[in-house]
């Protein structure tokens, strides 16, 4: 069976949503990633919440192109943690019949982190969504032995997640086995990029590269290959390559042909 690949927020972070549908039918894209809430207050997103033309127009473009949502951005659990801060998220993903939410840690109170963890697990329960809980080394949740340790003293909620991105793989102290390690059922879908691999860089360095400076597959130093052996074989890839340098000579649609081009030597079925 094909694998499936959806364009990350990142990789079309110039459209609008519908826009961001159209450019991944286009290029051979079975799905989309969204971000519908900032990930700083201020910072860029896309507008699509309270917006009922927008959501209109989305919808046209789903039913136009046959293009799922996959996941949406993002929900961040920090020290005062209320999940009904993002009611307004989950309506628009129920809508949207998205699949999945990407989840950050902040909060260094582990305990606490897990426990709210736990509880945003159940109030996004009822929408069918997935609370993939991303680990990044400048967070709280730094590795993948850090995710699975809160999912597994969350309780595992049947709607929990690890998303695994290979940038934090090549930049944490994330292992090939942690990986393999991994339960099945805790994996939805994975994201695909490239950078220089290391643990030297500075949180600041770290930061710049996941926003605004990603590598296409191949072009840096991480063992993408490796990485994708380790997950299954059928697991969807969000293919998630923002590189503000390099789109200045592409406009959206021949960006993400180009970023689909450069993983699909990695994610091919076996």
């Amino acid at each position: 069976m094909a694998r499936v690949h959806s364009l990350a927020y990142l990789s079309s972070h110039r459209c609008t949503p519908p826009e961001a549908i159209r450019v991944a039918a286009t290029n051979g894209y079975q799905y989309v990633g969204l971000r519908l809430w900032p990930n700083a207050p201020g910072a860029p997103q896309q507008f699509l919440i309270d917006r009922p033309e927008v959501l209109k127009e989305t919808l046209a473009a789903i039913a136009d192109t046959g293009v799922g949502i996959f996941d949406v951005e993002i929900i961040r659990i920090g020290e005062a943690f209320d999940p009904h801060t993002w009611d307004a998220l989950y309506d628009a993903c129920a809508a949207l019949k998205a699949k999945a939410i990407l989840v950050a840690g902040d909060d260094a109170d582990e305990a606490r982190l897990t426990q709210n963890y736990a509880r945003l697990c159940e109030v996004m329960a009822p929408y069918g969504l997935t609370a993939d809980l991303e680990f990044m080394p400048w967070t709280a949740v730094k590795d993948a032995n850090s995710a699975m340790r809160i999912v597994q003293n969350a309780g595992t909620p049947a709607n929990a997640g690890i998303l695994v991105d290979a940038l934090h793989v090549g930049r944490s102290t994330t292992t090939l086995d942690d990986i393999r390690a991994i339960p099945r059922q805790l994996l939805h879908y994975a994201q695909i990029c490239d950078a220089v691999a290391g643990t030297q860089f500075t949180t600041e360095a770290m930061i710049h590269t996941a926003r605004c400076e990603r590598l296409l597959p191949g072009d840096g130093t991480i063992d993408i290959t490796g990485l994708f052996a380790a997950l299954p074989d059928d697991l969807p890839v969000s293919v998630e390559v923002v590189n503000f340098e390099r789109e200045k000579t592409a406009d959206p649609t021949q960006w993400a042909a180009i970023c689909l081009a450069a993983s699909l030597p990695y994610t091919a079925a076996r």
